[in-house]
């Protein structure tokens, strides 16, 4: 009987089938902008690829983001694993940003 009552004390709501649905559409339209982005850079060749990096990293850090907080169900979670996640995605960019800037990519 107490394990029913911690299992419970632990629901919480979660997004209909429709919500997921919405999720992976808009998921799936970044995805789509991020490999167009990809493709013109690598058709018209621009005097600067920061633009094109930039751009890619703030797709990739929102599309984690979406991932995390509704397929990984950390919206609901401790905020604890937020958190870790939070601080993985800052170091993932940080590495990148480094790594760009040690090649002079920059520049």
């Amino acid at each position: 009987m107490a394990e029913t009552t911690l299992v419970e004390e632990q629901a919480h709501d979660h997004p209909s089938d429709w919500a997921y649905v919405k999720i992976a559409l808009l998921l799936a339209a970044i995805t789509a902008v991020e490999v167009l982005t990809y493709f013109e850079s690598a058709i018209t060749v621009f005097e600067n690829n920061s633009v094109t990096i930039a751009s890619l990293m703030v797709m990739m850090v929102v599309k984690f983001y979406m991932v995390a907080m509704y397929f990984m169900h950390l919206k609901h979670d401790n905020p604890l694993f937020t958190r870790l996640f939070a601080g993985g995605l800052a170091l993932a960019v940080a590495v990148y940003v480094i790594a760009l800037s040690a090649f002079e990519f920059w520049a």
